[in-house]
């Protein structure tokens, strides 16, 4: 299984936790990409410290400005990437950026189920969306058949409390809305891998693992996963993906999970 290479990538909710995670390990790739865009709310604010101190070593890593539940918003980070870009596509779309909220069937609102729905599985369409014309641009400027994530690929960052099977962790936490708006991201996941498919744009949905993060950690006892496991499993899980995988659900091990 090789290492991963691409010439660019984008990683929304970059300023922390997993997302900070994926940036952290593009950018120490043996070959890293030729420029890694970390989008988040607010790159100027006290939570993208991290971020900052990143862009101020790597020149290869670009801060994109990004809320990703404002059309207007994605527009302009789209638009932004695609001239840095001169003229290349984008490879990799990492839809990371996700709520959660810890309500459960007796008091879950029509306000918490529209802003966790709208975060974690509307936001991931609309970027898709907006990203489509360079990811295409991508995929056409790349060499050999089949699809691949060095090719162009749009990665969702899931959940397995999206299972409708499995319902895992319930007795730790309900969080209705969360569970529902993962459960619909894997659909839009297949629906995108149909739809793109004759783009050359491979979809996969993927698992992290119960990660410590503040996420993670804000339901029930201590997450056993560190952020550095997942995104390492996750990167060398990318990159044996082919035309078979796409539309799939995954953990960062690469185990099949149930819808």
């Amino acid at each position: 299984m090789g290492q991963l290479r691409i010439r660019s990538a984008l990683v929304t909710g970059a300023n922390r936790g997993i997302g900070l995670g994926f940036v952290q390990h593009l950018l120490a790739l043996p070959n890293p990409p030729e420029v890694v865009f970390a989008a988040c709310r607010d790159p100027k604010g006290q939570r993208a410290q991290e971020l900052q101190k990143l862009a101020s070593k790597h020149r290869n890593l670009v801060i994109v400005p990004l809320e990703v539940t404002d059309p207007a918003s994605i527009k302009a980070a789209a638009a932004s990437v695609g001239e840095h870009l001169k003229g290349s596509g984008l490879n990799l779309l990492i839809n990371n950026a996700g709520i959660v909220r810890e309500t459960t069937l007796d008091n879950e609102t029509l306000k918490d189920m529209s802003e966790v729905y709208t975060t974690n599985t509307v936001a991931p369409l609309l970027l898709s969306q907006a990203f489509l014309p360079l990811l295409k641009k991508a995929a056409k400027g790349s060499p050999g058949l089949g699809l691949s994530c060095s090719k162009a690929a749009i990665v969702n960052i899931s959940s397995s409390a999206g299972s409708i099977k499995e319902v895992l962790l319930w007795e730790f936490a309900q969080c209705i809305a969360y569970r529902c708006s993962k459960a619909a991201l894997n659909m839009l996941t297949r629906c995108l891998s149909m739809g793109y498919r004759e783009h050359g744009i491979l979809c996969i949905a993927l698992h992290p693992g119960w990660v410590q993060t503040d996420m993670g950690n804000s339901v029930g006892d201590k997450a056993p996963l560190t952020v550095d496991a997942s995104v390492g499993g996750m990167l060398k899980l990318l990159s044996s993906l082919s035309e078979k995988d796409t539309g799939s659900f995954l953990d960062w091990e690469g185990n099949v999970l149930a819808w």
